[in-house]
Parts: structure tokens; sequence; C-alpha cells
């Protein structure tokens, strides 16, 4: 097996918590209509998969208590409160 070249090990170190959390995130924007869904291009309100997306990064935060960095941690308490508050506002609308 070939060694990994530098720049293969670079993307490797840039996948993480942070990463995730941007992934899971984006989507329930997309799901809360704020953002277009990257596969159609268009914005569309999706209650119940913008409340999966959020529930599962609490089940995140939950099973990695203690185990973050204080800025991963940060992060997902921001996201959450952000989110949380997202959906609150598109239940009352629709």
């Amino acid at each position: 097996m070939a060694p990994e070249r530098p720049e293969q090990m670079q993307d490797a170190e840039e996948v993480g918590f942070s990463g995730l959390l941007l992934m899971l995130g984006t989507a329930a924007l997309a799901h809360l209509g704020a953002a277009p869904d990257p596969a159609k291009g268009e914005a569309k309100l999706d209650l119940a998969q913008a409340k999966q997306a959020i529930d599962l990064l609490d089940v995140l935060k939950v099973k990695t208590a203690g185990n973050l960095t204080g800025a991963e941690s940060g992060m997902l308490d921001d996201l959450l409160f952000d989110l949380r508050m997202r959906y609150l506002d598109a239940v009352k609308r629709a």
C-alpha cells in the first residue's frame, strides 16, 4: 500500500466533529426552508425532517458529553439553540 500523500492526510484531518455538526445543521436549515435543498435548488419546509436533524444533534450532545473540547461543545450548544429557535418560528408560521 502506498503511503498517504500530504494532501490526503490534510483532508482526513479536516474531517471531524465540527464537520458533522455543520452537515446536520445545514440539513436542518434546508428542511426549515432557510436554505435551498442542494438537490433541487429550492427552499422547502419539512418540519418532520428538521426535527429529526435537530434531535440527532441533541443525541450527539448527550452521547459526547465530557468528551468534547470547549470549542466543540460551544459550537454544538450554539447550533442547537439557533436551530430550535428557527424550528419554533417555523412551527408558528406553519
